[in-house]
């Protein structure tokens, strides 16, 4: 029983081939393809109202050079935000709750700031290893500790998205097989069960979103402190 807890977890395989790419992919037929027409409809429409306050909300600190990321911020969170929302529905696989593929993600798009920063601003980003101030006998200690923390930052990112998911989904499926169990039992509370279960799935709606923002909010922080 233990065992079968985190066999959602397992990359599904068709005669032995991944079908991790298959899910990755689905998804995107979902989105209404655009319109040449001028009026679209009203999916449309909210799909556009959405993707403008986001992006409108993404870019408000930064400064001009950082808006020619706009359109990958935007795609990544409304990828991440898919992948989340279709994992929570039942025997569906969520690639967002392998470490892998968040560290696949966000790997390189924190390497990237990191590079942006190094080739138009190196002083600036430098300095961030060492705060204003600091007194003489504390550099090297700073150094270090800076350093660390910098790399540490993709780790963050990826660990983050990867435990907030497979929280959510053990738990949704520990007390799922309690109600199940507790039916013949003991109805009342199963009953109750059943309701903690369907509020812990709205929340759980709730954090698949967040933390796809989130992720994507990180990543316009970083980008902020080197361009």
């Amino acid at each position: 029983m233990t065992l079968s807890f985190f066999d959602q977890f397992a990359s599904p395989t068709l005669l032995g081939i991944p079908l991790i790419a298959l899910a990755l992919t689905l998804p995107w037929i979902l989105y209404p393809a655009p319109s040449t027409r001028w009026l679209n409809n009203r999916l449309s429409n909210l799909q556009s109202w959405f993707i403008n306050r986001f992006t409108q909300q993404l870019l408000l600190p930064l400064n001009t050079g950082g808006h020619k990321w706009a359109v990958l911020l935007t795609s990544l969170m409304i990828f991440l935000m898919t992948l989340n929302t279709l994992g929570l529905l039942p025997y569906t696989f969520t690639p967002t709750t392998q470490l892998s593929m968040n560290m696949g993600l966000a790997v390189p798009l924190w390497l990237a700031t990191v590079i942006i920063g190094m080739r138009t601003q190196p002083t600036h980003a430098l300095g961030h290893l060492l705060p204003e101030g600091t007194p003489t006998l504390l550099i090297p200690v700073l150094i270090v500790i800076e350093t660390i923390s910098l790399f540490i930052r993709p780790l963050a990112l990826g660990v983050r998205l990867t435990a907030n998911l497979t929280a959510g989904h053990l738990l949704i499926q520990l007390i799922a097989t309690a109600a199940f169990v507790l039916l013949p039992l003991m109805p009342t509370v199963a009953i109750l069960t059943a309701t903690l279960l369907f509020l812990l799935t709205l929340l759980e709606i709730a954090v698949a979103m967040i933390q796809a923002y989130v992720f994507v909010l990180l990543l316009s922080l970083y980008l902020q402190e080197n361009v």
